[in-house]
């Protein structure tokens, strides 16, 4: 019996097609595997072995340069202030090229409870909310002084920012125009890793529209999670775990705490549910 005869019997061809997908698919694992970039966050303090191997942490780097990139220019309400967010420059093993992160955006469908609200869409009425790969700093620029500042003075690892829409959002009928910036960041080497990354504390932090006078919106020893909103009170609610064994991490069986921000006026501040 030929060859041909065997490959082109229905049950052989049908086999044959089996053991490509086969080939095919491990293939694509393997190309994934290898597909590796750079994690999420960045080295800050001196990484050594010892004889066993053992990673030890040392001094901290003096001069952190990261190289960055500036994504593109956001527009707040007011003329007046736009904010540009800047990316770590990362690198692709696989394909040999450097690439930065780009925006995503929170959105809230959530603005239905009346005809009042409109909130385009935003994650909170009068507030975009963006987040991005290796979203390491903001730069504020004031259009009538022609002055750049930046929110940090050292790089830190943003997890969400929290910015004046340009859109007109409306609630119970009231125009919104927020006048302040919020900012969820990795900002230190909490669990002293030598590297500052999703594995530490995350904090929050205000600024105001001039992005200056930060402060901390939530206790230091906590670290933020999520959050949620509450248009009829127009509060910020934020489920945080408390580092209770002050390794500098959240852990799963640490206390989940509720605290409140009154957008209204960020100053006012409190906590909504305590764990006994």
């Amino acid at each position: 019996m030929s060859m041909d005869y065997y490959l082109n019997t229905p049950l052989k061809k049908n086999n044959m097609n089996k053991i490509w997908m086969l080939l095919l698919l491990v293939h694509s694992i393997i190309s994934c595997s290898d597909n590796k970039i750079d994690k999420k966050g960045f080295q800050v303090s001196e990484i050594t072995e010892n004889e066993d191997g053992q990673k030890i942490v040392g001094l901290q780097i003096d001069s952190l340069k990261l190289e960055t990139q500036p994504r593109n220019v956001l527009l707040t309400f007011n003329p007046k202030h736009r904010l540009t967010p800047i990316y770590k420059v990362n690198y692709n093993k696989k394909t040999k090229k450097y690439f930065t992160g780009s925006n995503s955006y929170h959105t809230n469908w959530n603005d239905d409870y009346g005809e009042g609200n409109n909130w385009n869409q935003n994650f909170m009425p009068g507030f975009k909310a963006i987040y991005g790969y290796n979203f390491v700093n903001v730069s504020h620029y004031d259009n009538q002084t022609k002055t750049e500042n930046k929110l940090f003075e050292k790089p830190v690892l943003i997890k969400t920012l929290y910015y004046p829409a340009f859109s007109k959002d409306t609630l119970n009928y009231e125009p919104v125009k927020r006048d302040f910036y919020m900012v969820s960041v990795y900002d230190e080497d909490s669990n002293k890793d030598g590297f500052i990354n999703v594995k530490d504390l995350r904090e929050f932090y205000h600024f105001d529209i001039n992005g200056m006078n930060k402060k901390a919106l939530i206790p230091k020893e906590y670290s933020v999670m999520s959050s949620e909103y509450d248009s009829a009170n127009d509060f910020m609610y934020i489920f945080a775990r408390k580092d209770t064994n002050q390794n500098g991490q959240m852990e799963s069986n640490e206390p989940m705490d509720i605290f409140w921000i009154d957008l209204k006026d960020p100053k006012n501040v409190g906590q909504q549910y305590k764990t006994e």
